[in-house]
């Protein structure tokens, strides 16, 4: 049985993977996690001898075939819980991550299968974050870009927020902004390359960071 602070490994290193198709240093899971660089670079060299991790010396760490599948048990389990928490219980989209990141890691794989029968397996999470099956192969969803990179005078909709705690879901939720939600581009500003967007009759201006986490598709 894997422990709590190796699947916490395991999905940060599958996520940064994701998220730059590059391999992770063990100085950014120790910022990640905030942990001390010398404990991080103790549990990849269990994680390495575990088989989960392959790990070169300065250049980081990338999951092996067996260290994959458990961290996409994880992720599945994390993006299931925060879907059941949000649509049958009714918390929050801001509120469901950090209690799923509790609840990942104490749930069996029948009471997981159970909620995804419940939820008649749902493809995507409240944060529009795909939710791999119990083979762990993630659905076909449509190809998205960051706020950034659209185009003054385009339409777009939002489809995914890459939010890591839940700061930036409540300030989304304070502006009356939500998935699915149909914006068109007024303005980029190069010398801070924040955005200005147009929704509901309102306009709103983002910053890099914030136009960073958001990811969009084009439409009419």
């Amino acid at each position: 049985m894997t422990s709590v602070s190796k699947e916490n490994y395991l999905k940060l290193i599958y996520a940064h993977k994701q998220r730059s198709n590059e391999s992770v240093t063990t100085s950014i899971l120790a910022q990640d996690l905030e942990v001390s660089n010398a404990a991080t670079s103790e549990m990849a060299k269990k994680l390495y001898s575990s088989g989960l991790v392959t790990y070169r010396k300065y250049k980081g760490l990338e999951l092996t075939q067996k260290g994959t599948k458990i961290a996409l048990d994880v992720v599945r389990r994390h993006r299931l819980w925060e879907l059941f928490l949000m649509k049958v219980l009714g918390l929050s989209w801001a509120e469901v991550h950090d209690e799923a990141e509790r609840l990942e890691h104490i749930s069996s794989e029948k009471l997981i299968d159970k909620i995804d029968e419940y939820l008649e397996y749902p493809i995507l999470d409240p944060h529009g974050e795909p939710i791999p099956n119990k083979d762990g192969v993630m659905p076909e969803v449509p190809k998205s870009i960051k706020l950034s990179e659209g185009k003054i005078g385009t339409r777009y909709e939002l489809t995914k927020v890459d939010d890591r705690g839940s700061d930036l879901v409540m300030y989304l939720n304070q502006v009356g902004m939500g998935l699915n939600k149909r914006i068109y581009i007024v303005e980029k500003y190069s010398f801070d390359n924040s955005v200005v967007i147009k929704f509901d009759g309102k306009e709103l201006s983002l910053s890099e960071k914030v136009a960073q986490h958001l990811f969009i598709i084009k439409t009419n």
